[in-house]
């Protein structure tokens, strides 16, 4: 990213909101360059639509800007240090096979947000599946093998939690409870990144009819 728009959302993330002013004097920039880089910045769903900021002095109201929810990701985060320390702790109180059933616990909850359709169409039920993946950013897609009785595939190019999998490979099983229950029937995982593959493939039988 150019770098003033990147200290531009440095500025909005350290301050919450500022207006185009503060920036200009901030940056050292005309106020017109701040705007054309706000613009770009908001273009792409990192800054919100100006608020107005009440003056608590009588004076035209000024406008703010701030980051969106998208910036977010953009800022340094440590999720895969806290679920590591979560686990650790977890692993403290409870046997293997209970961390097991609390990982297909979890997997199920997040599969019960889905809105998948009830009817006979199986592959109709998997676009719905991989539509709910995506929002999840697993960046997935299905295909079935050569023939009409061919198994069906589902590939994930993206685990959300991937550093955390390399080091507490027992999330997989969140992974594979939830795509059981999105399906119907347990499928078979047949690559697995954690393992070295390019990523991860789930087989899953073709319904009887």
């Amino acid at each position: 990213m150019q770098a003033t728009r990147e200290r531009i959302l440095t500025i909005l993330k350290e301050c919450g909101q500022v207006t185009v002013d503060e920036l200009s004097q901030d940056l050292g920039l005309t106020s017109v360059t701040v705007r054309h880089h706000i613009e770009i910045l908001r273009g792409e769903g990192l800054v919100a639509a100006p608020m107005v900021r009440r003056r608590k002095a009588p004076g035209r109201p000024k406008h703010v800007y701030a980051l969106t929810e998208k910036a977010a990701t953009l800022f340094p985060k440590r999720y895969t240090h806290l679920i590591s320390q979560i686990l650790d702790e977890v692993r403290t109180h409870f046997s293997p096979d209970e961390v097991d059933l609390m990982m297909k616990r979890i997997g199920e909850r997040m599969a019960e947000q889905a809105s998948i359709p009830d009817h006979d169409d199986f592959e109709a039920q998997l676009v719905a599946i991989i539509e709910f993946l995506d929002g999840l950013g697993y960046m997935a897609h299905w295909k079935r093998e050569t023939g009409d009785d061919g198994d069906y595939l589902i590939h994930i190019a993206n685990c959300p939690y991937e550093r955390a999998t390399h080091q507490d490979d027992e999330i997989c099983g969140l992974d594979m409870a939830m795509l059981t229950r999105l399906l119907g029937v347990a499928p078979q995982r047949t690559t697995s990144a954690v393992q070295g593959d390019h990523h991860c493939t789930y087989t899953i039988s073709v319904p009887a009819e």
